[in-house]
This record gives C-alpha cells, structure tokens and sequence, in this order.
C-alpha cells in the first residue's frame, strides 16, 4: 500500500500548516458495517505521519493474519516542509520532508472485521500503542 498521494497531480505541494480550525470536533459513521466489527476512535485531535499509519497497518497484518478485513481511514494528504539545519534565513520554503495527516477529535481511524473478539481487540490495542494520540477501540455489532 502506498502511503504517499500521486506527487504529479499536485500544482503547489507546499501547503501552509494547519491551524486549530482544523481540529473541529466531528461526528464519524463507518464506512464499511458489517457483521463483527471493531474499530479505533480517536479521542483528542493531533497528527499522524504516514510512518506511524503503517506501522500500525503491519502490526495488525502481523496479529490478525489474513482472514480479517482492515480498512484504515487516515489519508496522508498534508505536506511538511523542513529545511536543513545549518541553512541561514531566506532563499525559500524547504522542501517537502513527510506527509501527515489531520485527526480531529471523534474520528475513526482504524476498522476491523473479525469473527474472533479476543484477537480483534489484542491486534487493535497493539496498533493503538502505535499512535501518538490517545484512541479508544469500540466494538459495533449489527
């Protein structure tokens, strides 16, 4: 899985970085019901770097094997720029370092359809330790 967007199709890929307006609190639904379904939510807003969403990709890949259904929901959209450190002021913006992308509080980023509930919630604990922010795992039966 390819965690960075297409770079050809952006005309300016150095963004402004966001401000708290983009942490407004949201009210999330699923994506994908089905039967079995366990998912992590986001409590407090923050910044996920595409590093860390697939770390927690493998982690559960590694735990649930491939029986189960995953479907992470964060897209790495938002480009940080760094410059290099002994660069004096000026001369421009730096270039493009990594991507993130923007949790608001009450998000879902993680959905997992799996016919065992004790595995569901152990490779879902382990990929929350993963995250930088504070989640909780939610089970949602139909």
């Amino acid at each position: 899985m390819k965690a960075f967007p297409n770079l050809n199709r952006w005309k300016f890929k150095k963004l402004h970085r966001p401000n708290n307006s983009f942490f407004k609190i949201t009210e999330q639904k699923l994506f994908f019901p089905i039967d079995g379904q366990y998912c992590i939510q986001a409590i407090e807003p923050g910044k996920l770097t595409a590093k860390q969403i697939e770390s927690c990709r493998r982690t559960l890949r590694r735990t649930l094997g491939k029986s189960a259904k995953i479907w992470l929901r964060p897209f790495t959209s938002v480009p940080v720029t760094t410059k290099s450190i002994a660069s004096r002021m000026g001369k421009g913006k730096g270039a493009v370092s990594h991507w993130i992308a923007v949790v608001r509080q009450g998000k879902i980023l993680i959905e997992v359809g799996c016919s065992r509930s004790s595995w569901a919630y152990l490779a879902l604990s382990k990929a929350a330790s993963k995250l930088p922010i504070k989640t909780r795992i939610l089970d949602l039966k139909f």
